[in-house]
């Protein structure tokens, strides 16, 4: 899977399994309840169970048929879990969840047109469904259409307050669209709000990436580099953009493999790396470029190299999805 450049960081797919209260027989619905639970710690099998047995109280149950949905989606089992969401939003098309699970299964079969119009149909049954809300942001951000990204964060901005996805998103997409010192003022209130945040801690070091104080990109981003997941890669990426924008390609080489060995088709950390292998006139740079090539076509880094260290400001590539 291609990767986008300029990362905005989404918990996985914003799947948003249903629960409900009632008045369904209370076993369906405590059955529901711990389903989703399950769901949430990607325990698919005891979750699927749940739902299997909620659904023998009530076959129309429609929250537990979209979260059976969203179980089949996560086995793979598409053509299924297309037959349980449609069955549930026939059942009631006045509903969010069953579109907007519609949309998640869409974008797991690489159809973002058809997942959009899914999101879409979803709020305009329920304008503040924040998680289609957000899928639809995301959606428009890697397709290069920040002004739509932008206006659809700034609506989830409002409907959801407390969730930092929502800010990092609209600095994500004002940086897109060249709009920076809006972006940084806006990044200053919300590390004030949220100061632990791993995605605004990225969106940080990119902003010193920009104003070229490298040891601060280092030292704050080292503790996030520790970790194994999309954030570490991140995080090294751009500690290997600073070290090589500070003249240090050998540690810039390290930063980068260690991003590649969790995620091999970064665009960053492979940029980096081809850009440092040749200051040090290593051969297998050029296979790297081309690598880098391949995953950011046309990027001003390609162009000129010492660019990396403004980074930070720089919108998406097009046609890439990091």
């Amino acid at each position: 899977m291609s990767r986008r450049f300029l990362r905005i960081l989404v918990p996985a797919l914003l799947i948003a399994a249903c629960r409900q209260a009632a008045p369904l027989p209370p076993k369906a619905v405590s059955l529901n309840n711990a389903g989703v639970e399950a769901l949430a710690r990607g325990d698919l099998e005891t979750a699927g169970a749940r739902f299997d047995l909620a659904l023998e109280y009530n076959g129309r149950f429609l929250e537990a048929l979209v979260n059976q949905g969203l179980v089949e989606m996560g086995r793979g089992n598409f053509s299924r879990a297309r037959q349980l969401l449609t069955r549930a939003r026939r059942l009631n098309p006045d509903v969010a969840q069953p579109h907007h699970a519609l949309g998640v299964l869409a974008e797991r079969e690489s159809r973002p047109d058809r997942a959009s119009r899914s999101y879409m149909e979803a709020l305009r049954v329920d304008p503040g469904f924040a998680p289609a809300r957000a899928n639809l942001a995301r959606l428009y951000f890697n397709a290069g259409r920040y002004e739509r990204a932008a206006l659809e964060y700034r609506r989830l901005v409002e409907v959801a307050p407390n969730e930092p996805l929502a800010v990092s998103g609209l600095i994500d997409s004002l940086l897109g669209l060249g709009r920076v010192a809006e972006a940084d003022d806006l990044l200053a209130k919300a590390v004030e709000r949220f100061p632990d945040n791993a995605e605004l801690k990225l969106l940080e070091a990119r902003r010193d990436l920009r104003q070229e104080r490298f040891e601060k990109v280092l030292a704050d981003l080292t503790p996030l580099a520790a970790r194994s997941d999309e954030t570490a890669v991140a995080a090294l990426g751009w500690m290997a953009t600073a070290e090589l924008a500070s003249g240090r390609p050998r540690l810039a080489i390290g930063a980068a493999r260690r991003a590649l060995s969790l995620v091999p088709d970064d665009s960053v950390a492979t940029y980096v790396l081809a850009a440092a292998l040749a200051q040090l006139g290593d051969k297998s740079a050029g296979a790297w470029r081309a690598r880098a090539r391949e995953l950011m076509p046309g990027h001003p880094w390609l162009r000129n190299p010492a660019q990396a260290r403004d980074a930070g400001s720089m919108a998406d590539a097009p046609g890439d999805a990091r």
